[in-house]
């Protein structure tokens, strides 16, 4: 039996740890260059020298440089900033960035969302397999459920289409197509912003129909942002930002924005808390006394 190929087994580590496509394609494509910058030795053969020697070589000839934690503080639109955003907003990106807002989502979040994790009656929305493979629950605002209830009508319908074109299903996780054969097609665990062409997944070969490009949110954003005149270096994770902030604004326990959130450590939420007054950190200049 022939031994397997070394990105072929990079692959199959990546798929156990259910890594995602993205975080798969960068690991086999740093191991790539690792590899042609040692003249194509494998990886077997070489050490902790050679990785050094690597590392440094993209010190002196990439620009990277040695991490550190950045201390800058998120930037946050302000609630009128919001407002004017949404306004250059339409269709499905404004639903989208109501929902990052709205619902303090993370972008991937927000698009990696299926439809059987929409609950209309309680007002939640059930985030799955979150950063650090987490699951949460946060709200749903009760101003997007018209809006996403007319969104979700139209999304069943070309999901008819494609089941009677012969297509209609959607990626599973954890090998849950094998454990449950009929679950690719139902249509709870349709993505809820479907892309508008199938494409073929690049790992099983399949013709399916995507969530939404990340991309083309993250355009649409930046362009209602320049048209709403904000100078602010703003993107589709400031909307997250600017949900926690406004939620300490109003009163909230830190405690229930970090659930909110995802947090881990209460310490992540906290900067925003440095967000909130950020004149002299809320102390009153002797000035205006």
């Amino acid at each position: 039996m022939n031994k397997p190929r070394l990105f072929d087994e990079v692959r199959t580590v990546a798929r156990l740890r259910h890594l995602s496509i993205r975080t798969e394609q960068a690991y086999v494509n740093w191991i790539r260059r690792f590899i042609l910058f040692h003249h194509k030795r494998h990886p077997r053969e070489m050490s902790e020298p050679d990785i050094r020697d690597f590392i440094s070589h993209l010190a002196v000839e990439g620009g990277i440089s040695r991490a550190r934690k950045p201390k800058r503080l998120p930037v946050v639109f302000t609630r009128d900033e919001i407002d004017r955003i949404l306004a250059n907003l339409e269709g499905t990106s404004w639903l989208i960035a109501g929902l990052l807002y709205g619902s303090g989502l993370r972008l991937m979040e927000g698009l990696r969302l299926r439809v059987k994790d929409v609950d209309f009656t309680y007002g939640q929305l059930t985030i799955r397999d979150g950063k650090g493979e987490k699951d949460r629950v946060t709200m749903l605002p009760a101003s997007l459920n018209k809006p996403l209830t007319r969104h979700l009508a139209k999304v069943r319908l070309l999901h008819r289409d494609d089941l009677e074109a012969g297509f209609g299903e959607v990626f599973l996780p954890y090998a849950l197509a094998r454990k449950y054969p009929q679950a690719p097609k139902d249509w709870g665990w349709q993505y809820a912003f479907p892309a508008a062409a199938r494409s073929i997944d690049p790992r099983s070969g399949k013709k399916r129909r995507h969530h939404l490009s990340d991309t083309a949110m993250q355009k649409a954003l930046k362009k209602a942002i320049r048209i709403a005149g904000i100078v602010k270096n703003g993107s589709c994770h400031t909307l997250r930002h600017s949900f926690a902030t406004h939620l300490l604004e109003d009163g909230y326990d830190i405690r229930t924005v970090q659930e909110l959130l995802g947090h881990k450590d209460v310490r992540t939420t906290m900067i925003y808390t440095h967000v909130l007054n950020r004149g002299g950190r809320g102390v009153k200049s002797p000035m205006d006394r």
